[in-house]
């Protein structure tokens, strides 16, 4: 039989191979937790569902968040720089527009928002902190793309006993006497992944959880475990937890480890040892919880049959926090009694061990630097120990790793452009404000990517990232410049040898700065005001 040309390609067009189905995609974050607090990134905390994830999947190196909470989250969302989702710092706080407004962007889109429109079903539980807490729901997160979601609006939580708690738009109240944070928010995905299954549309679900953030709270049975495990103190810690990394071959070994903060104590020389010790024993109890819930999602995944063609990402938010709670802090977020009327003592007060629902402590500087290993300094500045997450992604069907770890520099802004990628979702134009990031599916299957520069500001703390060097600020101070191919540990400031480098990418950041909204740190600060 003879065919015309055009007769021949509408029959070769019926028979072709059906698009491969869309997949479900499982976006995962952990909440002021340090670049080495898992397994498979160094830890001795026992996390083996994440370990087991990073087993079947990609780790990434160098991979980086926007160094505190809400920036962070705007840029995960939306895949923009934080300022650009309107987001510069913190939404308690609102300051010049727009990149100050401290409240997401009508011109931002969420991954929630793109993935629904392109036929997803979408849910998430966990902490959204990405709009400050007053009577409009405008930025909440069912007006943002979700349709289903359990968790707080504000961004810190009593475990026991959470404020702004809701499930939907709605108010809710804790459970039962058993009720913990952590748990509530695994329980609410595994239901809604049980929900979405009853529909043939993938869907996306976002699990945020608010562990390890401080408060120090945590199960009896779960501190128990790491009860003396910390008797060695925190300079030990950080030999043991480098030494992992270099054997996995996680870090160079052109890289030294960072020098103990100058703010911290040898532990020989440390007071109130066994506090020291117990403050650690519940964080670490904290992120082997954290780790239990992710394995539940994980769990219910294969149960439903939806492993193999689910995208699953996992990341932190910022760096380990070294901040230490005082007896006179109050906020929406402390309570001022437990669930049965028995006064809560606020702050790190060593002669009180942290833990139970009567107390509200943070882990502090000492183990935040240990957290933080081998990178120097925290959740609020851009050196690595700041703005360095792990990243764990793994998506059976589509790739197979041919490596533990790729070392390709990347950013929150990857995010959205992997999702939109990944769900082949159409991103929307317009007055939209485009995505600022690259797909991340070239790197999870080996590919190569073009190098490109990647950028930084949070409180006049400033950075850029292009190729191999990186130069970095932390307010008031001068710019300083690091190789980080030889020393990603920012030990060696090449600055002063290299002016005419520190000119170019100096005049790079401030292009970036000025197209994005930023601001110099000391007139932001004057003007923002208290919500």
């Amino acid at each position: 039989m003879n065919l015309t040309r055009r007769s021949f390609l509408a029959s070769a067009a019926a028979t072709a191979a059906p698009a491969p189905r869309r997949p479900n995609i499982l976006l995962i974050l952990a909440d002021d937790m340090g670049f080495s607090d898992t397994g498979c990134y160094g830890s001795e905390i026992s996390t083996p569902n994440l370990d087991r994830l990073a087993g079947q999947g990609v780790r990434f190196t160098q991979f980086y968040n926007c160094a505190r909470c809400c920036p962070s989250r705007a840029s995960l969302l939306t895949g923009l720089y934080p300022h650009h989702a309107g987001i510069g710092h913190m939404v308690d706080r609102a300051g010049p527009a727009p990149g100050y407004v401290n409240d997401l962007s009508p011109r931002s889109r969420t991954i929630a928002e793109v993935l629904r429109a392109s036929g997803y079903q979408t849910g998430m539980t966990g902490k959204w902190h990405v709009t400050p807490v007053n009577d409009s729901q405008r930025n909440w997160p069912m007006q943002r793309g979700f349709d289903r979601y359990y968790g707080i609006i504000h961004g810190a939580a009593d475990y026991y006993n959470p404020v702004t708690l809701k499930r939907g738009n709605d108010p809710a109240e804790p459970g039962g006497p058993d009720f913990f944070l952590t748990d509530a928010i695994g329980d609410n995905g595994v239901q809604f992944l049980d929900e979405f299954k009853k529909k043939d549309d993938p869907f996306f679900l976002y699990a945020a959880f608010t562990a390890p953030h401080w408060p120090l709270h945590a199960r009896a049975e779960d501190i128990r475990k790491y009860e003396s495990r910390y008797r060695d103190g925190w300079d030990a810690l950080r030999e043991q937890r480098h030494q992992r990394q270099l054997g996995m071959g996680m870090l160079s070994r052109r890289w030294d480890l960072s020098a103990r903060d100058a703010g911290v104590p040898a532990w020989s020389d440390a007071p109130n040892r066994s506090w020291e010790m117990r403050r650690m024993a519940v964080y670490a109890a904290m992120v082997e919880q954290l780790d239990r819930n992710i394995g539940r999602l994980l769990d219910r995944l294969r149960q439903n049959g939806q492993e193999d063609n689910t995208l699953v990402m996992f990341m932190a938010d910022n760096g380990g926090c070294a901040e230490e709670i005082r007896a006179g802090w109050t906020g929406r977020h402390i309570p001022k009694g437990t669930r049965d009327g028995r006064h809560v003592q606020i702050g790190n007060n060593p002669s009180v061990m942290p833990g139970p629902d009567d107390t509200y402590q943070s882990y502090g500087l000492n183990w935040a630097n240990a957290s933080n290993t081998p990178f120097r300094l925290y959740k609020h500045w851009v050196h690595e120990g700041g703005i360095s997450t792990p990243l764990i992604a793994r998506w059976p069907s589509r790739f197979r790793p041919s490596t533990k770890f790729i070392d390709t520099p990347s950013h929150f802004i990857d995010v959205m452009a992997t999702c939109v990628d990944a769900s082949r979702a159409s991103y929307p134009g317009g007055d939209v404000i485009p995505m600022q990031g690259h797909s991340l599916l070239p790197s999870f299957e080996g590919r190569a990517t073009a190098e490109r520069s990647l950028y930084w500001e949070h409180e006049g703390n400033c950075a850029v990232r292009r190729g191999p060097w990186k130069l970095v600020r932390k307010h008031p101070g001068d710019w300083e410049l690091y190789n980080m191919e030889t020393d990603r540990t920012e030990l060696h400031n090449l600055a002063a040898s290299k002016p005419h480098l520190v000119g170019e990418m100096s005049a790079s950041w401030s292009k970036w700065a000025t197209d994005v909204g930023v601001l110099p740190w000391q007139v932001v600060d004057k003007q923002m005001t208290n919500r």
